[in-house]
């Protein structure tokens, strides 16, 4: 397996597992501990915000609380909308320190509104459809092997509409017993079925979970036009930032199904640009509550699992892999690459983390089983200092590469004051060893 006993690591919760490729530790070695300008790529998952200045104030008010948590003060621009992205800077201070970050949100909120206007009458069998094929081609068996609490995420949907077929029938059938009559039967049947589909069906959001794999279904099959159009569009774009933008780093995120996107957007780049990184603007690949497996697993998805591959090896890009283990939707303590029987090495650098020592302890029992919620985590604010921060990754002044190799993030680096400590001199902790995967 490409991490060393991550397990054990998370058990402990301290130690360095084992080095990675020579690749990474050079590129470590290399990267800049401290930036002032950074450029941001932020890919959601399967997450209709519309209009996109509901996902700018959501920024607003999570990156008040990175200014309390880590005592820094905070600014942002005008939201610029177009129809690829939507766009903002933040300027980050601190006393010592200031950065300045250029946050785009990739948009494809216009691709789930596509599937979201179906019709029941078409989403019920297309569901069906994604839920045999999944199953059918070994996806379900990976999930059940690779952590099954994403198995029950799978079934969840569909199960519970499969409960919703037989309360509607086991009420048709009383009330023909009762009344003797099958007309009856059926009218009570149609009726506790309606009212189901009008109550619990949405307020489960399970239109939104049946569209999810529906959509996952149909990009592993046929890809979406529209979204490798835009893909695309943002791949020149980051070539061309890599090689003129005045940003220290550049940083792709990908949470959620947007790991995999992500993923597809970095290789579109890498058949641009193949020396990406590399000899410009270092850039760093986070896939936060990732659902790179979701897709990977399915046995038709040979084309994702080689970008994967090609992304992995590129020696100019680091790759760091968040997984957390309350979140049901993500893949806990496994190492994505071994899972797709792709090489491990090179591979990402797996962090472990542990989304209740980021809260107050109140609003974590609060939120526990609320599972969109811890999963929306990742990319929110936190209440107490950790080594995974969102906010510090994307706007703080130590860079995404940095927080990602060392051990405590950017702990040891941030003073109660908010203030920058000394820092390292390039590659002085990374010298010898590079942690591969280790408990946050």
């Amino acid at each position: 397996m490409n991490h060393a006993s991550a397990k054990g690591a998370s058990a402990k919760g301290e130690g360095l597992p084992t080095s990675n490729d020579g690749v990474h530790r050079q590129a470590a070695a290399e990267a800049s501990t401290i930036v002032a300008k950074r450029l941001v790529f932020h890919l959601g998952g399967y997450d209709p915000i519309t209009p996109y200045v509901v996902a700018q104030r959501r920024f607003v008010r999570e990156l008040a609380r990175f200014e309390r948590t880590w005592s820094a003060k905070a600014s942002m621009g005008a939201l610029d909308e177009n129809a690829d992205q939507a766009k903002w800077s933040v300027i980050t201070k601190g006393p010592n320190w200031q950065v300045e970050s250029d946050c785009r949100l990739v948009r494809w909120d216009d691709v789930i509104e596509d599937f979201s206007g179906q019709t029941v009458w078409r989403r019920v069998p297309l569901g069906v459809i994604a839920l045999l094929d999944f199953i059918w081609s070994g996806a379900l068996g990976g999930y059940l092997r690779t952590n099954w609490h994403y198995a029950v995420f799978f079934l969840y949907p569909f199960v519970m509409f499969g409960l919703f077929i037989a309360a509607a029938c086991a009420a048709g059938a009383y009330a023909s017993l009762r009344g003797d009559s099958i007309a009856l039967g059926v009218a009570a049947t149609l009726l506790v079925m309606s009212a189901l589909m009008l109550g619990p069906w949405r307020w489960l959001h399970l239109d939104m979970l049946f569209d999810d794999w529906i959509f996952a279904r149909d990009y592993v099959r046929s890809g979406n036009a529209n979204l490798e159009k835009r893909l695309d569009n943002i791949a020149r774009e980051l070539v061309v930032a890599a090689h003129s933008s005045s940003a220290d780093e550049i940083v792709v995120i990908g949470h959620s199904l947007g790991a995999a996107l992500a993923v597809n957007l970095l290789d579109r780049a890498l058949k641009l640009e193949p020396s990406l990184g590399s000899t410009d603007t270092p850039i760093t690949f986070l896939s936060i509550g990732s659902s790179i497996l979701k897709v990977g697993l399915h046995r038709a998805a040979s084309r994702f699992r080689a970008a994967v591959e090609r992304v992995a090896k590129a020696p100019g890009i680091l790759w760091g892999d968040f997984q957390a283990r309350i979140d049901i939707m993500n893949f806990y303590d496994v190492d994505p690459m071994a899972e797709m029987s792709l090489p491990s090495k090179p591979g990402p650098v797996i962090r472990l983390v542990e989304l209740g020592r980021m809260l107050e302890h109140d609003v974590y029992r609060r939120m526990r089983l609320r599972f969109y919620r811890l999963h929306s985590q990742f990319v929110s604010g936190n209440d107490k200092r950790a080594s995974y921060d969102y906010f510090m990754l994307v706007c703080g002044p130590v860079s995404a590469r940095y927080q990602t190799l060392a051990s405590d993030g950017a702990l040891s680096m941030i003073g109660e004051d908010g203030s920058l400590k000394d820092t390292p001199g390039h590659g002085a902790a990374f010298s010898e060893r590079t942690p591969q995967a280790f408990a946050l």
